[in-house]
């Protein structure tokens, strides 16, 4: 398998759904992080969000022959990434963690004051993500932490594009209340 930065995502799994599974090595690995925490910011544990970014890999090779030419890989992994969270919450009925961010959450040399504050007011955003209903925080996660285009988020969510616009500026209007409404407590 030679890497070429040329080389699209949809030609790779092209690729991949004519056989050359090397494609699936780097396609995982461009896209496992973006899974892992699209599962933690659905809520749940790290082990868990690890075995379901996992399970996509799994699904993305399995159902490789579906995907369809002219379709948007981005999108159409994250439809993947929604049908195993889904297929998981029917199973264990969700637990609901509380969210550890993948990345770090303050680096280098800012006091340690500023950070813990940093990290309170990331906490504090997480639980209003977890308390919005499942179809806000699902819209907002893929337009504003996976920065997906609308277009995308619309794809997956099987809406028109101003219509995920709509529902992402309300989920936003609505986290922002419940924020709020959590400092003032």
């Amino acid at each position: 398998m030679q890497k070429t930065p040329t080389v699209s995502d949809e030609e790779w799994m092209q690729r991949l759904g004519t056989g050359d599974f090397q494609c699936a090595a780097h396609l995982f690995e461009r896209y496992h992080v973006r899974r892992y925490n699209f599962f933690l910011r659905m809520g749940y544990e790290q082990p868990t969000s690890e075995d379901l970014a996992q399970t996509v890999c799994e699904r993305m090779i399995r159902y490789r022959e579906s995907f369809r030419n002219d379709a948007s890989f981005k999108s159409w992994i994250f439809q993947i990434a929604r049908n195993v969270s889904a297929d998981h919450y029917k199973k264990n009925r969700l637990r609901i963690s509380d969210f550890a961010e993948a990345e770090n959450i303050a680096e280098g040399d800012a006091p340690i004051a500023r950070q813990l504050e940093e990290a309170e007011d990331v906490a504090a955003l997480h639980k209003a993500m977890a308390e919005l209903p499942e179809d806000q925080r699902e819209i907002l996660i893929l337009t504003r932490f996976q920065n997906l285009k609308y277009s995308e988020v619309a794809e997956i969510l099987g809406m028109t594009e101003s219509n995920a616009k709509v529902k992402a500026h309300r989920a936003i209007k609505q986290l922002r209340e419940l924020y709020f409404k959590m400092e003032q407590l």
